[in-house]
């Protein structure tokens, strides 16, 4: 489709046939198919397509606007499959992973009251980037929401690596590097927070419960 004499750099050299053959499809298809789950380098496609624009191959406006679109549409299949997943079906198979009707309600309240911000950070942080559409669907939140804050997160994602990839030729693969291991450090200090936050929980509620049996029936 494009004969190119770009070079990618570091880890995107490998998507240069991909781009030269696809073009704006493998774009749109990549970004499209990651969102929803499915193991394709949807970012990494998005970054060399940055550069084939800042060199003039692409046209940079065409490449934002298929990939926000791939990327809306592909959150939303998420959302459908988190959606449609029985209530019962979820708490049959999730108590394996310690999913019970309680916990899943108070996801839900959580999604509901805060699940905005969730998913315009999860936009930025691989793994969450797949999953916040099923999450959110699972959790019940309203679609409406969920497809307002998605695009929020979905036009600056791609407004994001769109100028670094344009702008940062040769330095891009090393800028690439230092924030996906910023990403995974917060991701990392989030998981830590949670489980904190979890044990203190389970210690707090285990004082209470230790009380209420030292002061008996008649104890306050």
């Amino acid at each position: 489709m494009f004969a190119t004499t770009v070079q990618l750099p570091g880890i995107l050299a490998h998507l240069g046939p991909t781009l030269d053959r696809y073009g704006y499809l493998a774009v749109g298809g990549f970004i499209f198919l990651e969102d929803f789950g499915v193991p394709v380098p949807g970012e990494t496609i998005l970054l060399a397509a940055a550069v084939y624009a800042g060199a003039g191959v692409l046209n940079p406006v065409l490449v934002g606007i298929i990939a926000v679109v791939a990327a809306i549409l592909g959150d939303n299949v998420g959302f459908a499959i988190g959606h449609l997943a029985e209530r019962k079906l979820i708490l049959k198979y999730g108590r394996f992973v310690f999913i019970t009707p309680e916990r899943l309600e108070r996801a839900e309240k959580f999604f509901e009251h805060r699940g905005g911000r969730v998913i315009i950070i999860a936009r930025f942080v691989e793994g969450l980037r797949q999953a916040n559409g099923i999450i959110a669907g699972l959790t019940g939140m309203h679609w409406l929401r969920f497809l307002m804050y998605n695009a929020i997160g979905a036009v600056l994602w791609v407004g994001c690596w769109l100028t670094i990839g344009v702008t940062a030729g040769d330095h891009l693969t090393t800028i690439y590097h230092e924030i996906t291991r910023y990403s995974l450090i917060a991701v990392g200090v989030a998981v830590v927070a949670l489980i904190a936050y979890v044990l203190m929980r389970r210690a707090r509620r285990q004082r209470l419960a230790d009380e209420s049996s030292v002061g008996g029936p008649t104890g306050k």
